[in-house]
């Protein structure tokens, strides 16, 4: 089939165009990306102001074009946590909803752990062992191991790179050491209240593995490449690495940032943000080392569909 997918995020709107078949690798298309950031319009009731409404209403009315224009028969549209926790989010859904002409699958926060570890999964193969997999996103961190395709423990933490800019990095460009420190504290604080005793346990793995843009973009700033079959590059990052560069990304403005490898313009704000959370994640869950995989959220939803509709 031709299967046109949205996925609704809290930093972008992203389009992809593939041909797809239960059991066959999925070859894409066409692909296209919007940036939202809907965390900047957040009102302090927890809504999305007008101007939100309006951005993310552009992005999915381009999405559902692009869809079209390239064919797509079916259409999987999906929305993760920054619509899912508006207050006005069921309103703004709804008149999505209308744009696409279907239902969009709003996705819990564990929905979207499970289904991130299904791609890494199907990714790496049975013989990568027990697998732990770090999912940074705009609105929550996503942490999940096991030994299957579903994971036995996941977890999603509200330390998304985008909320935690919001929270802690919005006044001052580049922000403040103190303000920094705070988003440190808080982090290391919410992750000690999320995985408690299971950092030891649980939420082990033979193979670590971190996905997103964020991480991406952090291994191409900080890590370094790793071989592998066929003509793509793969990264790795250890955590001492990861450590040297985050006090250098406090210390730079957001415009700075775009100077460096790996840090593009859509993310050069939160970047920062996302390497605190990034650092302290590694540093409790004891982690030395991931890999990134180029597979996520979006993989495990299409292998989903696709299984479902067999």
């Amino acid at each position: 089939m031709r299967l046109g997918v949205i996925d609704i995020g809290s930093n972008t709107v992203h389009t992809t165009v593939l041909d797809a078949a239960r059991g066959i690798r999925p070859v894409p298309q066409a692909s296209d990306s919007v940036t939202v950031k809907l965390m900047r319009f957040l009102t302090d009731d927890g809504d999305i102001n007008e101007e939100g409404v309006q951005t993310i209403t552009a992005a999915v009315t381009s999405a559902a074009k692009v869809a079209k224009q390239n064919g797509a028969d079916h259409l999987l549209v999906i929305a993760t946590s920054a619509l899912r926790e508006a207050g006005n989010g069921g309103e703004v859904l709804a008149q999505l909803e209308q744009i696409v002409g279907m239902p969009i699958e709003v996705l819990s926060a564990v929905d979207e752990a499970r289904l991130t570890f299904l791609a890494v999964r199907r990714w790496y193969g049975w013989g990568a062992g027990r697998l732990l997999v770090l999912d940074i996103g705009g609105g929550s961190l996503e942490i999940a191991a096991g030994n299957d395709e579903l994971p036995d423990t996941a977890l999603s933490v509200p330390l998304g790179a985008g909320r935690m800019t919001r929270q802690f990095l919005w006044t001052n460009d580049p922000p403040k050491q103190s303000e920094v420190a705070a988003l440190r504290e808080y982090v290391r604080h919410t992750l000690l209240g999320a995985i408690g005793s299971r950092g030891s346990t649980g939420l082990t793995g033979d193979h670590v593995v971190a996905t997103s843009k964020t991480f991406r973009s952090l291994a191409r700033l900080a890590g370094m490449p790793r071989e592998v079959l066929g003509s793509d590059q793969r990264w790795r990052m250890r955590l001492a690495q990861l450590e040297d560069w985050v006090p250098r990304l406090a210390k730079l403005s957001s415009a700075d940032r775009t100077a460096l490898p790996g840090i593009g313009a859509r993310r050069s704000l939160q970047i920062a943000a996302g390497a605190v959370v990034a650092e302290e994640t590694m540093r409790a869950l004891r982690i030395d080392e991931v890999e990134i995989c180029p597979w996520a959220l979006r993989e495990g939803a299409i292998l989903q569909y696709l299984e479902q509709s067999a």
